[in-house]
């Protein structure tokens, strides 16, 4: 009789610690988002995402997004590693194998796919369906922006109707909206290269759904055209939300308020950059102001609080605006 067959099997169980630590990570990985978080992380090219990258999941709040990624790295599951003003997480190197054998086995499709297509392809055909349009659009603009080449007028103008169409899920004057949004981003890259002119104010939030819209409207009632005002979110929401739009409208900002991606020429060309107490991190460039401002979410408060936020950020606003422009008068 071999060694072997002398073990009971009860001794050949897991361990109790180790079964804890199993417990632990399955305990972890019982939730979709999370799941998804895993899924979206092990088929990036680099092996690891940013919070930026992974909010585009959901329309869930960043600190939402947080909170699962620390039940997940708690477990042991993900790592995160700080580079400059941007943590990277990836999945732990024990865990690889079995996060892949996991999803090979009960969702292949997601291992198999190296990255997964923004665009669904009805998306693509929209987008597509709308070249010609968007082909005078970058006619125009190559027209008005002369010191800037043509292929990247195009680009920009293609890449901004895109970004809309994925991003914030804009389908309604989407050519309308992506002039507006690809006028802003070259005007952002002449300014980026002259650092010259009016001064320049990025509002950046995760969703740019709510405080930085607040804000960007706010600063533009009261400097009119002494500043040029710009709001953006590193993971925009299809909407702004339902409690702002009657504050904006009533500001005369509702035509102008749609959600932006955050792109890099925007926080190039701004003097000051302004976070809206969101988490939200910027790429960081010398001669670039950055400010945090720690305002309640209005998407989270009631009519009481979303009026008391916006009184919080009309205050900043105007103090930004004095330091800015101190011979401006508010009323």
């Amino acid at each position: 009789m071999s060694n072997q067959a002398l073990v009971a099997p009860v001794d050949r169980a897991m361990g109790p610690s180790a079964a804890g630590v199993v417990a632990q990570a399955l305990k972890a990985l019982a939730d979709p988002l999370r799941l998804r978080v895993l899924s979206l992380i092990a088929t990036t090219e680099a092996g690891e995402a940013r919070v930026c990258d992974i909010a585009e999941l959901t329309d869930v709040s960043q600190p939402t997004v947080s909170h699962h990624l620390k039940v997940l790295k708690d477990a042991g599951l993900v790592t995160a590693d700080r580079r400059g003003t941007w943590v990277y997480y990836a999945i732990a190197e024990r865990y690889r194998g079995a996060v892949r054998s996991l999803l090979e086995g009960f969702a292949p499709a997601a291992v198999e796919t190296a990255a997964v297509p923004a665009l669904g392809s009805a998306d693509d055909e929209a987008i597509g369906d709308l070249d010609p349009l968007l082909s005078r659009v970058a006619d125009e603009l190559a027209g008005r922006f002369p010191s800037i080449e043509r292929a990247r007028v195009v680009g920009i103008v293609q890449d901004s109707a895109t970004a809309l169409a994925r991003t914030a899920g804009i389908r309604t004057h989407l050519v309308v909206l992506a002039e507006r949004f690809a006028r802003q981003r070259l005007e952002d890259v002449e300014r980026a290269a002259a650092r010259t002119g009016k001064p320049h104010v990025l509002f950046v939030c995760v969703a740019n759904a709510g405080r930085s819209q607040l804000a960007a409207a706010l600063l533009q009632r009261y400097a009119g055209d002494a500043v040029v005002v710009r709001s953006a979110g590193s993971a925009p929401a299809r909407t702004v939300h339902s409690a702002v739009r009657p504050v904006l409208a009533a500001l005369g900002a509702a035509d102008e308020s749609y959600p932006k991606p955050l792109t890099d020429d925007a926080v190039r060309a701004a003097d000051v950059v302004v976070t809206m107490g969101c988490g939200d991190v910027c790429p960081t460039y010398p001669g670039v102001r950055y400010e945090d401002w720690a305002v309640g979410d209005p998407a989270l408060a009631s009519p009481e609080g979303v009026a008391a936020i916006q009184a919080d950020i009309d205050g900043r606003v105007r103090g930004l605006l004095h330091d800015l422009v101190p011979d401006l008068t508010t009323v």
